[in-house]
């Protein structure tokens, strides 16, 4: 299984679970299940905004942005996962390996960017309610999306165009996809300068948008405070409640992973880490911050009542 220089395209082994036939049995399932509840959740969460009018707000639009992309983002490894997990021995070249890799990096950056976006969108709509439709008009919800999408390119760009491609040792990545991380693990070169990119990319993607929302939410507390009416602190809260609860479920796993200190070996703390912000938390986004909307149900009975009368 050593890798020999040759012009013959290298092959690697995704071990993922296989060392635990049980285990992977029951891992196939759970995660079919939750790959099936993403894209049914997500694509109901996007079938509402294009089907009602009220829901064509500057909160909603970003919120079909982050439900196209968490159906993208699990697609981009999950089926890839399910797929060896029926195999004896699940193979994936080395092109197919640095494309699932930059697919998961692009669409994770995106992520992360998207979440700051939403999170300034909620600072207007409970800082300055009166001029929030004037604001947050189309034109800067479209300049904020499409920022988030271009500057994540470019990021992933950066990162891939960079990354070394000696390999050394044996061909296994001990990990359910070709995540950056794992298949760092068994490059033979000098990573030290590639680290340093990896640290400015990461304060970018990752440290500078949290920042971002920790201070958007500051304003926001301030704002709230300054509601006399109980109600109204309710409501304002509530709205911000969700993208807080999906910001701390995708941030947290993924600065855990990609801010500490790593070492040459994968573990099984890093694959279950993966799982959380790769699939947990696509899965659970529609369910905690969009199907849970009042907005959201009422849109829901009017698509049923509609089809009823059809």
């Amino acid at each position: 299984m050593d890798i020999q220089n040759s012009t013959e395209e290298l092959y690697f082994i995704l071990l993922g679970l296989s060392q635990y036939p049980r285990a992977q049995t029951v891992f196939f399932c759970l995660l079919l299940m939750s790959y099936i509840i993403t894209l049914l959740g997500n694509s109901l969460v996007l079938l509402l905004i294009c089907y009602d009018p009220r829901l064509h707000t500057p909160m909603y639009f970003f919120i079909s942005n982050l439900s196209f992309l968490d159906m993208c983002y699990t697609t981009s490894s999950v089926p890839q996962t399910l797929i060896n997990c029926l195999v004896t021995i699940p193979a994936i070249s080395l092109g197919q390996c640095l494309a699932q890799m930059a697919a998961e990096l692009y669409l994770g950056v995106v992520e992360c960017l998207l979440l700051a976006a939403m999170a300034y969108d909620r600072c207007v709509a409970i800082g300055d309610p009166l001029s929030y439709s004037v604001h947050m008009g189309p034109r800067l919800c479209g300049l904020l999306a499409g920022t988030s999408w271009t500057a994540a390119f470019l990021l992933t760009v950066v990162l891939v165009m960079t990354m070394p491609l000696e390999f050394c040792g044996r061909q296994v990545i001990n990990h359910f996809s070709c995540e950056l991380l794992a298949l760092l693990k068994l490059a033979c070169s000098d990573l030290h300068f590639y680290e340093l990119i990896m640290v400015g990319i990461s304060a970018l993607a990752l440290l500078a948008p949290f920042a971002f929302i920790v201070a958007s939410y500051g304003r926001i507390l301030v704002a709230v405070l300054r509601i006399q009416s109980t109600e109204g602190r309710g409501k304002a809260f509530s709205t911000c409640g969700s993208h807080l609860i999906v910001v701390a479920l995708f941030y947290g796993t993924a600065i855990s992973m990609y801010m500490t200190p790593q070492d040459k070996t994968t573990h099984d703390r890093d694959k279950i880490i993966s799982i959380s912000y790769s699939i947990l938390t696509p899965m659970m986004n529609p369910l905690i911050y969009s199907l849970q909307n009042k907005d959201m149900k009422g849109a829901f009975r009017r698509l049923l009542g509609r089809r009823t009368d059809l």
